[in-house]
């Protein structure tokens, strides 16, 4: 089905045209058309499917439907994301959808200074792109003011849940318009999200465009099972072996990313970091070096799950796999979009195993395992009994520990010298 088919403003269709977008994805055959029509919507899709598109037209083509002069500080749309990161991406594409249009488009997110975006909020903005905590930043200041919002978008509502910012939404959506309409983007479904979406949409359809939690079917899934002090090595192999461009790595901590980040550039990979500890500049050519292929490896943390769009990604590897088992689904998003075939690599050690086997419930399938040779590891089986028996071993040791001192033989001392009340 293509954009032509659905009678949209002549500029708003030149500004797609321009863009690149001729055909639909699936999401956006489902969602435009109610939306457009006022409805408030559910919408439950995995990433890389084109759901910016899918909120952004219906909501460009309303505010053209009923033209209203651009006002300063009071925009007329408003769409909230959890990262940074993703509300610079999502800025860029509106900003591409709405090239030839009379609308102004301001992201605003922290790790920049005030100055810049308050001075566009002053000369006035129709559309709003923001992170919770930089909007109520600014609402402080008196820079921004909400009560003329009548289009309001979550983007990423499951992220934002899972990152705290549930207080803040609702703060920021009491102060919109009474009558406004209301779009709830997520990857994944909770009882959270669905809890969010009973609060804030009115009548709203829900519309789910793939299995609950599902991968895309582009991803291929593979596992490595190694020892976690041998993940580095395993991971310079295969870069080797395999001549890998352009992988997405995700580390569970700020530190692994940066030991990993040193022992590459040992041995003269072009690599970069994205974490919180880097300022936004920083991530932001990390990320620009990374997709215009100057950098081989990109290594993040979940800051960079949701939002990150390189086109022709083929590899993500997850050094960790992530504490929740959706993130996975997050993660492994970066890969296979729109279309494309990707493959996404998880390294895990034993004590992962029971983290895999969430996953794997989760998105409903099991995932391919690799044994690398060179980089054996014991089965979880073998782990379990070990755990076992050592719980035997201490409770059979159990009745004589009041008589022997644990530490050792020649560090034994007499049961009169311990102290009343010491644990052993």
């Amino acid at each position: 089905m293509h954009f032509s088919s659905l009678d949209l403003a002549p500029d708003l269709q030149r500004g797609l045209a321009e863009y690149g977008y001729s055909e639909m994805t699936p999401v956006q055959q489902q969602a435009i058309v109610p939306a457009r029509r006022g409805k408030d919507l559910q919408v439950t899709a995995q990433t890389g499917t084109g759901k910016t598109a899918a909120f952004a037209i219906p909501v460009l083509q309303r505010m053209l439907d009923t033209p209203k002069a651009t006002m300063e500080k009071r925009p007329r749309a408003l769409i909230l994301t959890p990262t940074r990161e993703l509300a610079e991406q999502i800025g860029a594409a509106i900003t591409g959808y709405a090239q030839f249009l009379p609308l102004t488009v301001t992201a605003l997110y922290g790790g920049v200074k005030m100055g810049g975006q308050t001075s566009k909020l002053a000369a006035g903005v129709d559309i709003v792109i923001s992170t919770p905590g930089r909007l109520l930043e600014h609402i402080a200041l008196g820079n921004v003011i909400l009560s003329d919002v009548e289009f309001v978008v979550l983007d990423e509502a499951d992220r934002m849940l899972d990152m705290g910012f549930s207080t803040d939404v609702f703060n920021l959506l009491q102060q919109t318009a009474t009558k406004r309409q209301t779009l709830l983007f997520s990857a994944t479904t909770s009882p959270a999200v669905n809890e969010l979406s009973h609060k804030i949409l009115r009548n709203h359809q829900q519309i789910r465009v793939a299995k609950t939690n599902s991968t895309a079917d582009t991803v291929n899934h593979v596992v490595y099972p190694v020892e976690e002090n041998r993940k580095i090595e395993l991971f310079e192999q295969l870069l080797a072996e395999h001549n890998w461009f352009q992988v997405l790595v995700f580390t569970s901590t700020k530190e692994q990313a940066d030991r990993l980040l040193a022992e590459l550039q040992k041995r003269k990979v072009n690599a970069a970091v994205c974490h919180a500890d880097k300022s936004q500049g920083a991530r932001r050519r990390a990320i620009a070096d990374f997709k215009s292929a100057k950098l081989q490896v990109l290594i993040a943390t979940e800051v960079a799950a949701r939002g990150l769009d390189i086109q022709g990604l083929d590899y993500v590897v997850n050094f960790n796999l992530p504490y929740l088992p959706e993130d996975y689904v997050h993660r492994i998003g970066r890969t296979g979009r729109a279309g494309a075939s990707g493959t996404a690599i998880s390294f895990v050690s034993r004590e992962e195993e029971q983290t895999l086997e969430r996953i794997q419930k989760l998105i409903g399938s099991s995932i391919t395992r690799i044994n690398k040779p060179g980089f054996e590891v014991s089965n979880r089986g073998s782990l379990l009994k070990s755990i076992s028996r050592k719980v035997l071993t201490g409770r059979s040791n159990k009745a004589t520990a009041t008589m022997i001192d644990p530490v050792s033989p020649a560090k034994a001392k007499p049961k009169s010298a311990t102290k009343p009340g010491r644990a052993k």
